[in-house]
């Protein structure tokens, strides 16, 4: 049987990283440098993709950017997830692989971002959380769309529910500048948008969209299946 696996390997990060270099170039371009950079998390390319080149000039030049992965509340790998040997699907057809994860077996709540339902984090992302290299924030399902809304009537633009977790992290840490007066460059990717995604934006509007929370319980019933 033959198995290919998608964000959680490191070779489809790398190939995204030129979402981060173009990033890069349209930042000279405007004569600034992130003071954070933020995206939104499912298995590690997204994130990675427009992280990475930034970061590699925290450890080469001396750089202090953040970098924050936003995930689903009820999918936190990142912030709730144990740093584990894991397979990276759910038959175990992968090499087990050292990552931060709820366990292959876990059934996240059917939530509208569905990009970012994933159990675990690719390997190197994984390690450089574990590292203290950068962070993870998670957003539950509400707030994510309130950004989203709140997106679309400023800009024209209509994100994904998965982007929405990256503005609304974007907007956190863009609140906190206010409350204390300072200023920083925020990027943040705008991985998609949400022509598609339509029915969602119906459902949140209708009120007919949930928060789903997991549990520290949760998590240990599912990485205890490992």
């Amino acid at each position: 049987c033959k198995y290919t696996l998608g964000s959680v390997m490191s070779h489809v990060t790398l190939h995204q990283t030129v979402i981060g270099l173009e990033a890069e170039k349209q930042m000279e371009m405007a004569g600034e440098y992130p003071d954070m950079v933020i995206a939104c998390f499912g298995g590690g390319s997204n994130f990675g993709g427009l992280a990475f080149p930034f970061m590699r000039h925290n450890f080469k030049d001396g750089k202090k950017t953040r970098f924050i992965a936003a995930e689903p509340s009820s999918c936190p790998k990142l912030s709730k997830g144990k740093f584990v040997y894991d397979f990276g699907d759910e038959a175990g057809y992968t090499p087990l692989m050292p990552m931060f994860s709820l366990g292959h077996k876990f059934a996240p709540a059917n939530i509208h971002a569905g990009g970012l339902r994933y159990h675990g984090a690719g390997v190197v992302v994984s390690q450089l959380l574990k590292d203290g290299f950068m962070e993870a924030m998670d957003i539950p399902q509400l707030e994510s769309f309130d950004a989203g809304m709140l997106f679309a009537r400023a800009e024209g633009i209509i994100p994904a529910p998965e982007s929405c977790h990256a503005i609304a992290a974007t907007i956190r840490e863009a609140k906190k500048c206010i409350e204390t007066g300072e200023e920083k460059v925020i990027l943040f990717n705008l991985s998609g948008h949400g022509l598609i995604d339509m029915p969602s934006y119906d459902q949140y509007i209708s009120g007919n969209l949930h928060d789903y929370n997991l549990s520290d319980e949760d998590v240990e019933k599912c990485v205890a299946k490992l």
